[in-house]
């Protein structure tokens, strides 16, 4: 391999001329051209966007991958530039072994059925859990990262090229001062117009960069509302599995406490006796009846033009919060008055409390007798 030693016996020089001069500059006994007030800001705001950026990061990774060997084998395979390979979460790996549970205890059992629709929810909170870990990485990590090793890099480079050429130009104004003979100051004033000129052209650009910081910070506020976006969803999604959840195992525990109701099956909590009421004639209509032996009883009510049927008391066994004016907000554990209507979903029955009236679900009340 070929060197060039007279142009690496230069740029030794200029590293060791450079080192004095910062030696003595930190010493006090050199002087030092400061930089712009307007710069040195730039460059005060520059280096907290790096140090913050660094800190939401990092805590971001935290928040979406607790495992810091998940974290390590994601970082590994980034810098290879390699697709990570699928990873199961943590709640489909649930969901999957309470399947698994479900069919060695039996899933015609009440146990069994339940950890089926368990597990059913578990993956898809699982699969809303990875969409969401898939956009943030996306529309949030992804940014704040290539900031970092992108823009940061390249304002550091032209940092650092700055502050050479400040010590160049510190350089030869000490040895302007140090020239006694008329041909050694007129060669020192060349060297300082020459180091001036590198210098404030350095300086100007490196201004520009740190001004482009403005930019980044819009570009990462529309990162944060993407992530806060993503975070919003996953969350009502959740929510909303939860409640389906909810209602799903309410429903079944129904069943099992119900008189006259299989173990293993779930089926609607308030039986269709309840909801069309009793008849006029005094006749029990039998839970098991189809729809078209309930019809008679429904025509001789909107005969007799009976605007509620089978209105009795319910404990409320949940807080439920009203979707639309058509719905009545419910606390726990207080008492409401609830009737059915004809025609009207056998999931939902009227709630009535003091003057506030209106639909309230089956699966968040005990009907008292």
């Amino acid at each position: 391999m070929d060197f060039n030693v007279k142009k690496l016996a230069s740029d030794a020089g200029v590293f060791f001329t450079r080192a004095v001069q910062f030696t003595e500059e930190k010493l006090g006994q050199a002087e030092k051209t400061e930089l712009d007030p307007h710069l040195e800001n730039l460059i005060t705001r520059a280096d907290s966007t790096k140090n913050w950026t660094e800190k939401i990061l990092k805590q971001t990774e935290v928040l979406l991958q607790p495992n810091p060997s998940a974290r390590i084998e994601e970082f590994i395979y980034d810098k290879l530039d390699k697709k990570l390979p699928s990873r199961t979460t943590n709640a489909e790996l649930l969901g999957q072994y309470m399947l698994d549970a479900a069919i060695e205890f039996g899933s015609d059992t009440p146990y069994g059925k339940t950890l089926i629709t368990v597990a059913e929810y578990q993956k898809r909170l699982g699969g809303a859990e990875r969409e969401f870990l898939h956009t943030s990485a996306v529309t949030f990590l992804s940014p704040l990262r290539n900031f970092l090793e992108g823009d940061w890099r390249t304002i550091s480079k032209e940092r650092r090229l700055l502050e050479n050429r400040r010590l160049d130009l510190d350089i030869c104004k000490a040895r302007l001062k140090k020239a006694k003979l008329a041909e050694a100051k007129a060669a020192a004033e060349h060297e300082l117009r020459v180091a001036q000129t590198e210098f404030d052209r350095q300086a100007e650009v490196t201004r520009l960069l740190l001004e482009g910081i403005s930019s980044t910070h819009l570009n990462h506020l529309r990162c944060l509302q993407d992530f806060a976006e993503a975070q919003a969803t996953y969350y009502a999604q959740c929510h909303h599995y939860m409640q389906d959840l909810q209602r799903e195992l309410n429903r079944c525990a129904n069943a099992v406490s119900a008189p006259h109701s299989s173990a293993s099956v779930c089926p609607n909590p308030v039986s269709p006796a309840f909801l069309s009421g009793p008849a006029s004639s005094g006749a029990a209509v039998p839970a098991a009846s189809s729809s078209s032996s309930q019809k008679p009883v429904t025509l001789a009510m909107e005969q007799s033009q009976l605007p509620v049927t089978g209105a009795r008391k319910a404990r409320v066994l949940y807080d439920y919060d009203a979707h639309d004016t058509s719905e009545l907000s419910l606390l726990a554990d207080e008492l409401i008055t609830v009737y059915t209507v004809p025609g009207m979903d056998p999931d939902w029955l009227i709630g009535e409390r003091g003057n506030e009236k209106g639909k309230v679900p089956v699966t968040y009340l005990e009907l008292l007798s």
